[in-house]
């Protein structure tokens, strides 16, 4: 017999340093203005374009950010590093990613009501892991002292809802009670800070998801988990290059198809379809009514992006209660994003109500789950 799971509680970190946009676009234009000075001859000459400078309006205008948390500022603002300065740690020291993680998954047992003696499985799902292995969630799990077993998973901005969906498995079967499902994202180090059209686009953040047993459930309020739906078709629109064969390929190791790139306006017309009829076609299956929709927590990659979803799923245009956004205050946080939304805006939802957590990226990949509040 299959046990109900729940999700009781949630964490984050969130670092102490922040970049507004208009301390982004003074770094930028500086680096514009160095760069144009600098090839000034070739680009007379028609053999170099010219850099464009950017502005906080068009950067608010194209994405609804407005500032970022960031693992270091000083690295990202220098014209002449413009990527974060994170050193190195001997293999005896905590790694940074699992360092957030620990962070994270403390604030989630917490508000879980749970220790770590609870819980059976770490999950470490994220877009950007720091090494192949050992793991890093089995690193986490060693940092917090957790008896039973952890791995890694990568499934770009949709690996939070896919480990989510695999913490679902080990509790549904049996094979776990609790299971952590944490997203350290540090996506400032895979973006290239000199390109105009993507450098503002992502931030720093760590989430943690405690997943158990609805029966185990001691916290003031939570969710149990109505369906879990996955959905990958590949596209090559959001890629990034890097990776181990790199060095087998002398002489490519920094070119800019090592950091993120996408084709966004092909993004923005081929995903937000697809997740809006996700969503739609997995609440018809429930015989879930549309207008039962009480909350959709989106991942958040781009304002304008979330409110076509959020108008094709509910057939009008959605209250900021019914999609809310911490995208201008977090920027777009890969797998965290969704999280992060679910983390702050669901205390007011009533007992009985329903909401769906989607993320949806690279992969392309989309992860919806359904959610019901029981307290």
């Amino acid at each position: 017999m299959g046990f109900q799971a729940a999700i009781s509680g949630t964490g984050l970190f969130t670092p102490e340093q922040a970049i507004s946009n208009e301390e982004l676009v003074e770094s930028f234009n500086a680096y514009v203005e160095q760069y144009n000075r600098d090839h000034r001859d070739q680009i007379e000459a028609g053999q170099l374009e010219a850099l464009q400078p950017s502005s906080a309006a068009f950067i608010e205008k194209a994405s609804g950010i407005k500032s970022r948390f960031v693992m270091d500022k000083a690295g990202i603002l220098d014209t002449d590093v413009m990527h974060p300065m994170l050193p190195e740690r001997g293999d005896d020291e905590l790694a940074i990613l699992s360092e957030m993680g620990v962070h994270a998954c403390r604030d989630a047992l917490t508000n879980a009501g749970k220790t770590v003696a609870d819980v059976d499985a770490v999950i470490v799902a994220c877009s950007n892991l720091q090494r192949a292995y050992p793991a890093v969630a089995i690193e986490v799990q060693s940092a917090l002292g957790i008896d039973g077993f952890a791995y890694d998973m990568n499934v770009a901005c949709s690996s939070a809802t896919f480990g989510l969906q695999a913490a679902l498995n080990l509790v549904e079967t049996g094979t776990a009670r609790a299971v952590l499902v944490v997203s350290p994202e540090i996506c400032s180090a895979h973006l290239n800070f000199r390109d105009r059209d993507s450098h503002f686009i992502f931030g720093d953040v760590c989430t943690a998801i405690v997943v158990e047993r609805k029966e185990t459930v001691t916290s003031d309020e939570h969710y149990e988990v109505v369906d879990a739906k996955l959905k990958t078709q590949f596209s090559n629109n959001i890629r990034n290059n890097f990776g181990f064969l790199n060095r087998c390929a002398p002489g490519t190791e920094d070119t800019p198809d090592k950091l993120f790139v996408q084709q966004g306006r092909k993004v923005f017309k081929e995903v937000s379809p697809m997740v809006a009829s996700m969503i739609v076609e997995q609440l018809k299956s429930l015989d879930i009514e549309v207008d039962a929709l009480k909350r959709m927590w989106l991942h958040q990659a781009n304002l304008n992006m979330n409110q076509l979803i959020a108008k094709r799923v509910l057939g009008r245009e959605a209250s900021p209660e019914e999609a809310p956004v911490i995208l201008d205050e977090y920027a777009n946080t890969s797998s965290a994003g969704s999280i992060i939304a679910f983390h702050k805006h669901r205390r007011d939802l009533n007992e009985g109500d329903i909401g769906v957590i989607c993320s949806f990226g690279a992969g392309y990949s989309v992860g919806s789950v359904v959610l019901r509040k029981c307290k």
